[in-house]
């Protein structure tokens, strides 16, 4: 190859620098066509993103509910209300010792059915035997002293206190002679003075012992002052009293049941020491209760307190035995409320307890309307189940908010029967998507977004 060729090929790479200074800083028409029209998309894709928020946030964002459908034959339809609250014997024993004494024995166990006087547990009792038969002797020596002073003196006694006045009598009799006698002899000068005044102070003592005895006899027929008979009364009465406590105390060693029922706990072993039931530190030796006489202690809203009234029956269900129902009756209402709770409580008596329930289970308690409510309500027309908070009133009349294809619908209603937290309706067949909570000033028609949509 020659040196003219490799020129000519390497002049035609060479860069013609004179075309790039002519077109250098300003690109291509297609080019600026394509840059414009990408500028523009952005803009009017920023002026609707602004737009479609500022316009967005004037929609009311609302909750809703599904409106449950009520069927025609469904029983809800007479209830009036439902609510929670747990089982209760309606009488509760808690049995303690009367006295202080150790177990002896113990008969019963816990879950034991037991018959009312059945024994269930012995303390050890022979310092209290002992205290009542002391206490029981000196009942009847009262006793026997009262008798004798009732029956007064016998026949035997009143003849020898009269033997003893007759005996003094004649030896007051001797003693006088022997005085006269020596104060002869003392006149005219043959006995002393001594003598005469020795004979002269044993007729006086002579004499006193007579006047002793006469009282005596007189005493032993009339009997004994009236004072000393009732004072003895007085005194059996009080011995009797400390022999009939002492006799309490020993029967209290032997504790029995008050009532036929069941063992609903047992809190002692044998060999324990129990204190009395007025000490500080007594405690329950058992709780005994009827299991066939059950109640449902429940705590009703004052709101729904109205709703119900005496002898209300109501049908029972536990959550331990879901199948089961019960038949109740309202049989206590407290006369005061729960200010704290705001609350009434109510009892309900369960009429056909059996073995499957239990104090202290969960209860569910639904209340029957009466058996007009029931009529009216079986003639109305069943609709579907709303909660309160969707209910709405306007002009007297009550209505619901259904929202439809991003607005809301308001739906006339009218209330067949109420429940504890909403009522069933008429107007909606179920189904509905029913707004449940949205801004006061929501009207019908207006737009609105769904919680959680987008």
């Amino acid at each position: 190859m020659g040196i003219d060729t490799k020129h000519k090929d390497l002049q035609s790479l060479r860069i013609d620098r004179s075309q790039r200074s002519e077109t250098s800083g300003e690109p291509a028409a297609w080019a600026r066509r394509y840059i414009v029209s990408g500028i523009a998309v952005v803009v009017l894709l920023g002026l609707s993103a602004l737009a479609y928020r500022a316009f967005s946030s004037s929609i009311p964002e609302v909750d809703v509910v599904r409106a449950a459908a009520q069927a025609s034959n469904d029983p809800a339809g007479s209830t009036v209300l439902s609510a929670t609250g747990y089982i209760v014997a309606h009488h509760k024993i808690e049995a303690n010792s009367k006295v202080t004494g150790r177990v002896a024995w113990i008969g019963v166990e816990k879950g034991d059915h037991v018959k009312e006087g059945q024994v269930l547990v012995r303390l050890e009792d022979q310092e209290f035997r002992a205290q009542y038969e002391q206490a029981q002797g000196a009942a009847e020596s009262a006793r026997a002293q009262l008798l004798q002073l009732e029956h007064g003196s016998r026949a035997e006694e009143i003849r020898q206190t009269e033997h003893n006045l007759s005996e003094a009598k004649a030896t007051a009799a001797n003693d006088k002679t022997s005085l006269e006698r020596i104060k002869k002899l003392f006149d005219e000068g043959v006995m002393s003075k001594q003598a005469l005044d020795d004979a002269s102070a044993k007729y006086d003592a002579s004499e006193q012992r007579v006047h002793s005895l006469e009282q005596s006899y007189q005493l032993a027929k009339i009997g004994p002052r009236v004072e000393e008979i009732e004072r003895a009364k007085g005194a059996l009465m009080q011995a009797e009293g400390q022999a009939a406590y002492a006799k309490s105390q020993l029967d209290a060693t032997v504790i029995r049941a008050p009532i036929t029922g069941t063992i609903l706990d047992r809190s002692v072993e044998k060999g324990e020491l129990l204190t009395g039931q007025y000490a500080s530190a007594a405690r329950p030796v058992f709780s005994l209760a009827d299991l066939k006489d059950l109640q449902v202690e429940l705590d009703i809203a004052q709101a729904d307190f109205a709703r119900l009234g005496p002898k209300q029956k109501a049908n029972v269900a536990v959550d331990a035995f879901p199948d089961r129902r019960y038949h109740g009756v309202i049989a206590e209402i407290s006369p005061e409320a729960n200010r704290q709770k705001a609350t009434v409580q109510v009892k309900v008596q369960i009429l056909d307890p059996d073995e499957y329930l239990r104090p202290e289970m969960n209860s569910t308690v639904t209340f029957i309307a009466d058996e007009a409510s029931q009529k009216s309500n079986a003639s109305a027309p069943q609709g579907a189940y709303v909660p309160a908070t969707a209910m709405r009133d306007r002009d007297g009349k009550k209505f619901v908010y259904i929202a439809y294809n991003g607005r809301a619908v308001a739906r006339e209603i009218h209330v067949v029967s109420q429940r504890a937290d909403g009522a069933v309706v008429a107007g909606l067949a179920g189904g509905e998507t029913v707004i449940n909570s949205a801004p006061a000033t929501l009207k019908d028609g207006d737009k609105i977004r769904i919680k959680g949509q987008s």
